[in-house]
């Protein structure tokens, strides 16, 4: 089965170029390509996709708006957000927004599909160089607005050990394999998860809870 994709883009040649070549590729369906600077209407176009690649460049904050409404539903596609930028912030702002990777618009249209297809699978992408700012700031954030104490106490056993592979770097897949779970178990305790810390993506989770999870699982860090 392919991976069903939405693209959204403020440049028409760039949405249109993109379209047509991750069509060229067996495994991957785009469902649609939309010019858009205000992509209110894409939203229930856009749930119907595995992947959405959003523009992050959309002015006044449209990416991140339909970002927030489109994860904050069932059966939500996975979000993949493009820009000519890679600043720690405006990916933090995309992460907090349910985002699971970001790429840059002149990264290779090989490396974008190494995460669309890594993405489909449950994983998440960001920038290395950022990757570490990112989680600082998403760890700051959280502690500006609640006391992180207890945290994973809220949580079953098995929520923490999902918690806890993917703070090793592991996919959703991984997760299942390694936990012995099927993939709907897995998404059901993520979902579950992610409910009871109050955020909206896996990263945010891992990063609010990074410090009790590395004392409980020496191997995480």
């Amino acid at each position: 089965m392919g991976i069903s994709v939405f693209v959204i883009d403020s440049e028409r040649t760039f949405a249109d170029a993109l379209a047509a070549r991750l069509e060229a590729e067996e495994d991957v369906e785009v469902v649609a390509a939309v010019h858009a600077r205000t992509p209110a209407q894409c939203l229930i176009v856009g749930r119907y996709a595995d992947v959405l690649l959003l523009d992050g460049d959309l002015p006044e904050r449209a990416g991140i708006r339909l970002c927030e409404e489109l994860c904050g539903r069932d059966e939500a596609p996975r979000v993949i957000v493009l820009s000519y930028s890679s600043e720690a912030e405006r990916i933090v702002d995309s992460v907090r927004a349910g985002a699971v990777a970001w790429v840059r618009k002149d990264e290779s249209i090989d490396h974008l599909l190494r995460v669309i297809r890594g993405v489909a699978q449950g994983e998440t992408w960001l920038p290395p160089a950022e990757v570490g700012h990112v989680l600082r700031l998403l760890m700051a954030g959280r502690q500006q607005q609640q006391d992180n104490d207890g945290l994973l106490a809220a949580l079953t056993p098995r929520e923490r050990e999902v918690l806890a592979c993917l703070a090793e770097g592991s996919g959703r897949r991984e997760v299942a394999e390694r936990l012995h779970l099927s993939a709907n178990t897995v998404r059901t305790h993520l979902q579950n998860l992610m409910a009871k810390l109050g955020v909206h993506s896996t990263l945010e989770a891992v990063a609010m809870t990074r410090t009790q999870l590395e004392q409980l699982h020496p191997g995480v860090g």
